[in-house]
């Protein structure tokens, strides 16, 4: 597993890389939160990012949250103190583990695992959400289709299902898909979609 912490100084990293090291992680990587670090840590693609901010000011959060949002990993931030805006913050950009005033080397492998725990769970919701509102969005769509049929076709429900059923498996392709075609037909024939 490939780990980046990022610290402003380097000087409290080093906590960090042994608590690692102790626990058995060899591929270590401590990057100054400085210059295009963003860019350096895309390049080292890495499986975990532990951020050490100290006593963090807005615009150094506002830095580190924007690496969540772009390197969508698990992350664990350590912080001395916080305040409901900050945790808050965190929350939002995706961080997995907040911790405050935690910063000892035998806590580091426990918030290392309970961050990758999280993002995973947390991934996975995020694509259930996203598979049912697709699911919702593809419903929509077959329901406009079978309304547009029942009224032109003077079908029932069920044989408006059918047909967008059998036509989509003649044409190798998702129901859904010959719905929107259908929509999308007749719209630009004039009628109601």
């Amino acid at each position: 597993m490939r780990i980046a912490i990022i610290d402003e100084s380097g000087l409290r990293a080093t906590i960090l890389e042994e608590g690692l090291r102790e626990a058995g992680f060899d591929d270590i990587e401590v990057v100054l939160a400085q210059g295009a670090f963003v860019a350096r840590l895309e390049r080292m693609a890495p499986d975990v990012v532990l951020i050490n901010l100290g006593n963090p000011s807005r615009d150094s959060l506002e830095e580190m949250l924007a690496i969540s949002r772009a390197l969508a990993r698990p992350i664990a931030m350590f912080v001395d103190q916080s305040d409901d805006d900050m945790i808050g913050a965190a929350i939002d950009a995706g961080i997995s583990a907040y911790v405050v005033d935690g910063l000892r080397k035998e806590r580091v492998k426990p918030i290392l695992d309970l961050a990758i725990r999280r993002f995973h769970a947390f991934s996975k919701l995020q694509a259930d959400l996203d598979d049912a509102r697709s699911e919702l969005a593809e419903r929509k769509t077959i329901d406009r289709a079978k309304a547009i049929l029942m009224q032109s076709r003077k079908l029932g429900e069920a044989e408006a299902y059918a047909l967008l059923r059998t036509t989509a498996m003649n044409q190798g392709r998702k129901i859904a898909e010959v719905a929107d075609a259908l929509i999308t037909a007749a719209g630009l024939l004039g009628g109601k979609e």
